[in-house]
């Protein structure tokens, strides 16, 4: 068994007042800590990846304030206190500072931090 905390998981990327802490938690699943201060778009981060969208499967829970995902299918709100699945094909924008737990698949999540980082410069 493996757990984390958001204090002991290693920074997987971050700037302008974003942060993601990611861990492996085993079974090809990893755990992250996510803030986004409000503002944040994640689109322009994600533009190269197919359809200029993350493809990564994400589990999780809203721990505090509201963040819209944009989808091909259109836009959704999630907000505190709300668990998520968000399939493939999405890019996140922060209404409110946000605060989320996610899971997601190793392999598919490292690929999408790595095109994330290399944008960032």
């Amino acid at each position: 068994m493996t757990s984390t905390t958001r204090k002991d998981a290693p920074i997987a990327f971050e700037g302008n007042g974003a942060e993601l802490r990611r861990e492996e938690l085993g079974g090809d699943m990893g755990g992250a800590f996510v803030y986004f201060p409000k503002g944040t778009d994640m689109a322009p981060a994600l533009k190269g990846l197919p359809d200029d969208l993350c493809q990564c499967p994400h589990w999780g829970y809203m721990l505090k304030g509201r963040l819209k995902l944009k989808t091909k299918d259109g836009d959704e709100i999630y907000e505190a206190g709300q668990a998520f699945y968000w399939a493939p094909g999405h890019a996140p924008e922060a209404l409110e500072d946000c605060e989320y737990v996610d899971f997601s698949p190793l392999q598919k999540f490292n690929e999408v931090i790595a095109h994330v980082k290399s944008q960032l410069g």
